[in-house]
């Protein structure tokens, strides 16, 4: 809010109770007494405690530039891919100024935002039991190789890693000694599809119900030393180690995204979302962040409650909390 960073507009306001008043985080207005200021998530909730809209921001309205952005997103859902030639035909801006107001606002280009989407309807045909080559039809590439190229070097853009309970695939796993306790770290050909902390052949079951399971041999001993040392010593090298993981397009944006927060720092839910572009998104950014397969090396423990505490973590909040102290060292 000091900042007046537009970005987090919708994902919080700003709340003055000396004044009586409520504003988006970028108001240009003078910034006011921490003393006198509380955050609330909607306008609903600002009302609610006896706050009226600024006139100056108008937050509880629909700013001209985020409904030429909706409107661009509803074209492109139902079109497909568009020129920001035509896009900016439709918006009123020029193709420089409307590019550059998308990716602001979404935390994509106007041309990556519709190749997301695609990969997205790819995974979705794929879950309703179409083959790879009726799935990549049906969400418009024109075949294969188009899709492969699309997608290359992008976690887990596979058709085949989006085939459900991991058919048709090996996976390699061993419990390892660290100093967090036993940890579960399993690896295809491609890397490391899942690391967790207190389980065992069972949960990768469970999680993989119809790939082979294999004790993890020779070949796989550098990778996992690799994972072992991210977790006793966190530094930049953990970057380097191969995954192979599947989800939707939006989870990969989000786990993207965690891999992006420097070691020794933490986000919110509602940063997180704001940094991909959709403010609004607190709850799916959770659920992302729920669905992760991989501890530490996407590092989903960097995610932290709104109030600074630590929040929830699938392994426990004492890990959660050495980890953050390891990666602050």
């Amino acid at each position: 809010m000091l900042a007046k960073d537009r970005r987090f507009d919708g994902a919080f306001v700003t709340g003055v109770h000396s004044t009586g008043i409520y504003c988006r985080p970028s108001c240009p207005a003078r910034a006011p007494h921490r003393k006198n200021v509380r955050f609330y998530a909607s306008p609903a909730d600002a009302e609610a405690a006896g706050l009226r809209a600024c006139k100056r921001c108008s937050p509880n309205t629909q700013s001209a530039e985020e409904a030429c952005v909706l409107a661009a997103i509803a074209a492109i859902r139902e079109q497909g891919a568009l020129t920001l030639d035509q896009l900016a035909d439709l918006t009123g801006y020029t193709p420089t100024h409307f590019q550059r107001l998308f990716k602001r606002t979404v935390g994509l280009s106007p041309a990556a935002f519709a190749r997301a989407l695609r990969e997205e309807r790819v995974r979705e045909a794929l879950g309703r039991g179409l083959g790879v080559t009726e799935a990549l039809a049906e969400a418009g590439f024109s075949g294969p190789e188009q899709f492969y190229t699309e997608t290359k070097g992008r976690l887990g853009m596979r058709p085949s890693d989006w085939t459900r309970g991991g058919a048709g695939r090996v996976i390699h796993w061993a419990v390892l000694p660290t100093s967090l306790g036993p940890m579960l770290v399993a690896a295809t050909e491609v890397g490391v599809c899942c690391l967790a902390f207190g389980e065992g052949e069972a949960e990768l079951r469970a999680r993989f119900p119809r790939a082979e399971l294999l004790p993890a041999g020779e070949a796989f001993r550098e990778l996992f030393a690799k994972v072992v040392a991210a977790v006793e010593q966190p530094g930049p090298g953990s970057a380097a180690i191969p995954l192979d993981v599947h989800g939707t397009a939006f989870q990969q944006r989000v786990w993207e995204e965690l891999r992006r927060i420097p070691h020794g720092e933490t986000r919110s839910y509602g940063e997180l979302a704001a940094a991909l572009g959709n403010p609004k998104a607190s709850r799916a950014v959770g659920g992302a962040n729920g669905a992760n397969n991989i501890a530490v090396l996407i590092p989903c423990h960097r995610v932290i409650a709104s109030d600074g505490t630590l929040g929830g973590y699938a392994y426990g909040l004492e890990i959660k909390a050495e980890l953050l102290r390891r990666e602050g060292r």
